[in-house]
């Protein structure tokens, strides 16, 4: 099984596309400061534009034929930023169990090992596929609802059973598109040691 390839159409660092994901990567710590000093709605308002931008950079990419190296770096970071601070912000407050956060992180760090062994052999970190993708939508979703349940009343009720409706979905995606990439990851060394 081969490493999926983005075909690379640019090398201009600034792309509509790349600067959106610079603008969501300098939100990080904005969003961090204001879900730990308790902003919320300032902190939802930073996590709205993160998604937002995360679909239109992609869109705009493919459609505008500017995918770069730098935009296929920028947008994991910037996923995997806001689901990390994200991660920290909400364990920090009490609202996310430790359990649940150890589990996402966890998946990180196989994927990191991963990585690590690719590039021992040469490939390029894995592309980020649907499944990865769907697993950070479904995530994304769960956040801000779960921060919308940190409170009393009906909204924050639905917030809740919502919130962790997407927080199951989205884990349990996240853990599975990892166990694909290490899959992938253990046919490409297959493959190498068998060529030897």
């Amino acid at each position: 099984m081969e490493v999926q390839e983005t075909r690379v159409q640019t090398d201009r660092i600034f792309t509509i596309p790349n600067i959106l994901s610079m603008a969501r990567l300098a939100g990080v710590p904005l969003f961090l400061w204001l879900i730990l000093e308790g902003y919320d709605g300032w902190a939802l308002a930073v996590l709205m534009f993160s998604g937002i931008s995360d679909y239109l950079d992609g869109k705009l990419a493919r459609r505008w034929n500017q995918i770069s190296n730098l935009g296929r770096l920028l947008d994991p970071a910037a996923d995997r930023l806001y689901v990390l601070t994200t991660l920290f912000g909400l364990t920090w407050r009490g609202i996310l169990p430790l359990w649940l956060t150890g589990l996402l992180l966890a998946r990180e760090a196989m994927l990191l090992v991963m990585v690590w062994i690719l590039r021992r052999h040469g490939y390029p970190p894995p592309q980020v596929n649907f499944l990865g993708k769907a697993a950070t939508f479904n995530l994304m979703y769960a956040f801000p609802l779960l921060l919308l349940s940190d409170g009393t009343g009906w909204l924050a009720w639905m917030a809740s059973v919502f919130g962790w409706a997407f927080a199951g979905w989205g884990t349990t995606l996240y853990w599975w598109a990892g166990i694909l990439y290490v899959v992938q990851v253990r046919r490409l060394v297959k493959a190498d040691a068998t060529a030897d």
